[in-house]
């Protein structure tokens, strides 16, 4: 359940500010980390939403939300300031995402997994925004339709753009809603909030800049709505203090994206990041050397490929390695097991490298055998 804006929760607390945040890019090895934490030490991120700040947007959030009927004093002044701020940004080649970091931890070292628990995830607004790009999105070349007029509070924007402005309803239960309208009788879709970040990664080990658009060996823009709070994703880490970033807070994302963003909404963050290096590493992943995830009930084994059907099988190859692994089945009964109990789902389709994760159950196993301190060579199993 979405919780309503609490006090910072960690031992660090970090804004978004020009100062410590980039736009459209991920760091680079060598970049200056924005704070220094040590292994295990919990950090509280104020994430801010590119949606309303954007150019195709006017990148004024107070004028843009404005015209929605939203106050200026209830639009996040990091927003204010990011939007008003000369930081670059190439529209062309860069994505659209405000990410805060590089966070560096004490410690974590090439070959190591960092471990980033997501411990607490509250809400900044009471309103976002969905929007589609002409051009973009699973259905790139028919939506936004430049014929079709936009009615009620959806607003047409240069370029092709459709921003739909939706808001949260908290009802007697103190559960927590979207309301997408949509039509001109004022009407609204509601639908349950599920807030996760949508980029959580370390730094590539790439010589210059990445766009945050594509996920990859490094995590970024995963876009996996089960990574949400409670849960945890390992990355192995790529250059020396991992450089954790993270950015693209959404308030709820059905699977695949479809439209391009999801709802998109600034969330208060806080998260745990914690090395794991040789025999804990294997403990918690198996033989993993990519993203991975795990959520109370579930282990969630990642799939990414510019090709949807490749990021599938990418995905089924990821859960056999870690049945063999982690959970010790043999090849033949892990590929069997996850055919009749395991379910693989579309993490989004729009970010040039698409996702499918694959759930498997934990309670499906009972009590795993706890792995040795043995080589990881002799814990190797071929699927």
């Amino acid at each position: 359940m979405t919780r309503q804006l609490a006090a910072p929760e960690g031992r660090h607390h970090l804004r978004t500010t020009p100062e410590n945040a980039r736009w459209g890019t991920l760091p680079a090895p060598g970049d200056r980390a924005v704070l220094t934490v040590r292994d295990g030490d919990t950090v509280t991120v104020d994430s801010v939403s590119h949606e309303g700040i954007l150019e195709d947007q006017g990148r004024d959030p107070v004028s843009f939300f404005g015209a929605y009927g939203v106050p200026e004093h209830a639009v996040p002044a990091d927003a204010r300031d990011i939007a008003a701020s000369g930081m670059p940004r190439d529209a062309e080649e860069h994505g659209p995402h405000v990410v805060t970091g590089p966070v560096a931890v004490t410690g974590a070292a090439p070959g190591d997994l960092l471990k980033v628990e997501v411990l607490s995830l509250y809400r900044r607004t009471d309103y976002g925004i969905v929007s589609s790009r002409h051009g973009r999105g699973a259905l790139p070349a028919a939506h936004p339709d430049p014929a079709h007029p936009c009615t009620g509070v959806t607003r047409r924007m240069p370029c092709g753009t459709v921003s739909t402005y939706t808001t949260v309803e908290v009802d007697s239960r103190g559960r927590e809603f979207g309301l997408l309208p949509y039509g001109d009788q004022g009407r609204r879709a509601r639908f349950p909030l599920r807030p996760f970040m949508g980029i959580m990664g370390v730094t590539p080990a790439h010589e210059t800049p990445l766009s945050t658009v594509p996920p990859g060996r490094h995590g970024g823009n995963l876009d996996v709505k089960v990574l949400d709070t409670g849960s945890a994703l390992y990355l192995p880490v790529q250059v020396e203090g991992a450089g954790f970033t993270t950015g693209d807070p959404h308030f709820a994302q059905g699977n695949g994206e479809v439209a391009l963003t999801a709802f998109e909404a600034p969330l208060r963050a806080t998260f745990r990041l914690s090395v794991l290096s040789g025999a804990a590493a294997r403990r918690a992943v198996g033989l993993i050397d990519t993203p991975f995830g795990e959520t109370g009930t579930h282990w969630v084994a990642i799939g990414l490929n510019e090709d949807l059907n490749q990021a599938m099988r990418d995905s089924v190859q990821v859960a056999l390695r870690f049945l063999t692994t982690r959970v010790g089945m043999d090849p033949a009964s892990a590929y069997a097991y996850l055919s009749a109990a395991a379910d693989l789902e579309v993490s989004q389709v729009v970010d040039q490298v698409q996702g499918v994760h694959c759930l498997i159950r934990k309670s499906d196993f009972g009590d795993v055998p706890s792995l040795g301190d043995e080589p990881a060579e002799a814990l190797e199993v071929r699927a």
